[in-house]
């Protein structure tokens, strides 16, 4: 049967003319809840969709590129400081995805020149010029203790698995972000766990815990169940959409991807990849290294 679901997503971005951009971020408290894999697979499921996905790489090593069996050797720092071309830092995994690596940049977002700044807004606009959703992979392990790039996008959700530590770390970093930031809605995506019951179990618990303290309102984001073929595709470092599309967990990432769309769009009028990259670089400006460890 033939596929037309790129050609109804660019008729109706012609239709409606200036698209909003939608941008997520991903966070964990910990290490080992599969959230770089995550990215990569709903990446794969809004491109197997017909929509353009850019993604944010923070992640130094096990990062979305990985996921896709390939390997982002040009950080766009290496771009801002003339050494390279945009075109070698984009890095295109699969049709309508694409990866541009952070990990250094980011860094330096609060040191970066006027004309540096200026260089990194013409990249990132250019870069997300046909996107229709950006995904931010951030690191735990930024300098500041949470990345710039998780506050400038629309919607913050953090990734968790079923384990006792993984809960806690998510709990912890959310009421650190909450009380250094004043961002008070974030999403709560449990991964590696058996059942949905279970799943909503964990969303229950930490949502009951932030909203009687009340610093931040928690929802539901989906799950990912244990699954031996998402284990047997990440082995193979491809998305398990790719490899075994009708999967249990292939099935859960389209879900997620379709119920990620549906998330209410904040503001007013257009909201494009330009709005982005300024909230970017506000929020770098006054990120607060003492508020972030409070």
């Amino acid at each position: 049967m033939p596929d037309y679901s790129g050609d109804q997503a660019s008729g109706l971005r012609r239709l409606f003319g200036h698209k909003r951009l939608r941008s997520v971020s991903f966070a964990a408290g910990s290490a080992g809840v599969g959230k770089s894999q995550l990215v990569a697979n709903l990446a794969a499921a809004l491109a197997e969709s017909g929509l353009e996905v850019l993604v944010l790489d923070e992640t130094e090593r096990r990062n979305v590129a990985s996921c896709f069996g390939l390997v982002a050797r040009c950080d766009l720092q290496s771009v801002i400081d003339g050494e390279r071309g945009l075109a070698e830092a984009l890095l295109r995994v699969a049709p309508g995805i694409g990866i541009l690596k952070l990990s250094r940049l980011v860094k330096k977002l609060p040191d970066l020149k006027l004309e540096q700044s200026s260089c990194l807004r013409e990249c990132l606009v250019e870069a997300g010029a046909s996107a229709d959703v950006v995904l931010v992979d951030t690191s735990s392990e930024h300098p500041l203790g949470f990345s710039p790039l998780g506050l400038a996008a629309q919607d913050s959700v953090v990734v968790v698995s079923g384990t006792g530590a993984s809960i806690t770390e998510a709990y912890a970093l959310i009421k650190k972000v909450s009380l250094g930031y004043a961002r008070t809605n974030y999403r709560v995506l449990i991964s590696k766990v058996r059942s949905q019951e279970e799943a909503r179990a964990i969303h229950g618990n930490i949502s009951r815990l932030a909203s009687s303290r009340g610093f931040a309102r928690i929802g539901f984001a989906g799950h990912v169940p244990q699954d031996e073929l998402l284990r047997q595709a990440s082995a193979l470092s491809q998305p398990v959409l790719t490899l075994y599309p009708d999967s249990p967990a292939a099935r859960a990432y389209r879900s997620i991807a379709g119920e990620l769309l549906s998330w209410p769009l904040s503001g007013e009028g257009a909201v494009g990849i330009e709005q982005f990259v300024q909230q970017l670089l506000d929020t770098s400006r006054y990120i607060d290294p003492i508020a972030i460890y409070a």
